[in-house]
């Protein structure tokens, strides 16, 4: 006769894998709200250098300080000409480096998510290619649906939402799958690149060459004007983005399995893909086709933290941010007082790191 106190070996061994699975849970929540602080601090931190950084002479202290004083008035003081350097200069430079990083590495994360595809980005379903056929239009034969400073970015801005205008519509009428989308989109990629191609092979030198540059990618042109639109389209993709999180999450298992948990997967998928496009197709009208943020930053969080998709997405946004302006620190002081195009920083850095992460992974499985 078995005593009621008495544990069997069975219940002993089902207890013990209770505790062991709390226990991983915590460590693994403890280790991404850590990842979240430490990707928080080395973003302030990297603004700071950022914003000291330049012909003007000024140390991290007194490049904060010419922002806090703004606010503090009282508290902080400093020269005219550092208040116009961080200000005038500096500073709407870096805050656009911020927000489409964070836009990109959020973007990146989420069609990843829901196409079930390590390489899958906006970029790759021809966002980027669709505005740059935008701006091609727009700088070589000067026709666009706005006038002046606009003419280039509403170009741009249109023309790339058209391969999700296309994508959608084949979702709609065939009910394609995640690889007939990413197919699709490579499909509208080669369309738009050779339409590129065919306007700069008859144009002038000088607007090929500001085709050329702008279809790299560049801060150069920021603006405070601009930011507002970057952030508003951040901030509304992100929080529809994060109420979406659990059903991303379902979705990893299979579309048939997240349908059995009730997840309205063609609507998750439409919705997510929209604000993806719509948050690059913004940063993209403004800065060119800047690369491998929305690639990178992704891969190297999920790496660090798991396949959690509400941790993810915000850590993704964090960590683009930050990879940006390293990016742009490079662009900038790499041949001083030349400046060289962030785009082509991001994917100098972004291809090689991609291999590492990619033979990394091989080697450990």
């Amino acid at each position: 006769m078995v005593d009621e106190n008495q544990t069997t070996p069975n219940s002993q061994q089902g207890s013990f894998d209770v505790e062991t699975e709390k226990k991983k849970y915590r460590r693994l929540m403890a280790k991404r709200g850590l990842f979240l602080v430490v990707s928080g601090i080395l973003l302030i931190v990297v603004a700071g250098v950022a914003l000291a950084l330049g012909s003007a002479n000024m140390t991290v202290l007194d490049a904060y300080a010419a922002v806090l004083a703004r606010a503090f008035p009282d508290f902080f003081h400093v020269s005219a000409l550092a208040d116009n350097v961080v200000w005038n200069l500096r500073l709407p430079r870096i805050l656009l480096a911020i927000f489409a990083g964070a836009a990109l590495g959020m973007s990146g994360t989420t069609t990843q998510t829901i196409l079930r595809n390590p390489i899958a980005t906006p970029y790759t379903l021809g966002v980027s290619a669709g505005a740059g056929l935008g701006a091609a239009v727009g700088i070589i034969l000067g026709k666009g649906f706005l006038e002046g400073e606009f003419l280039v970015i509403g170009n741009a801005f249109v023309f790339s939402l058209i391969p999700v205008a296309v994508i959608l519509l084949l979702v709609k009428r065939r009910g394609a799958s995640p690889e007939t989308m990413i197919l699709a989109g490579i499909a509208m990629v080669y369309i738009f690149s050779a339409c590129t191609t065919i306007l700069q092979y008859f144009a002038e030198s000088n607007a090929v060459s500001a085709t050329v540059f702008w279809l790299v990618g560049d801060l150069s042109r920021a603006a405070w004007w601009q930011l507002p639109y970057i952030l508003g389209v951040l901030l509304i993709c992100f929080l529809v983005n994060l109420k979406l999180s659990w059903d991303l999450n379902v979705m990893q298992m299979g579309d048939d399995s997240a349908k059995s948990l009730g997840v309205e997967v063609d609507r998750v998928r439409k919705v997510t893909l929209i604000t993806a496009c719509l948050s690059t197709a913004t940063v993209v009208s403004f800065t060119g086709a800047i690369g491998f943020i929305c690639l990178v930053a992704p891969h190297i969080c999920r790496a660090i933290i798991g396949s959690g998709e509400r941790f993810l997405i915000a850590s993704s946004s964090l960590f683009g941010a930050v990879l940006l302006l390293f990016a742009d620190i490079v662009a900038r002081r790499l041949i001083a007082p030349i400046v060289l195009p962030v785009g082509a920083i991001t994917a100098f850095l972004g291809g090689p790191l991609l291999l590492y992460l990619l033979i990394r992974k091989r080697i450990s499985h």
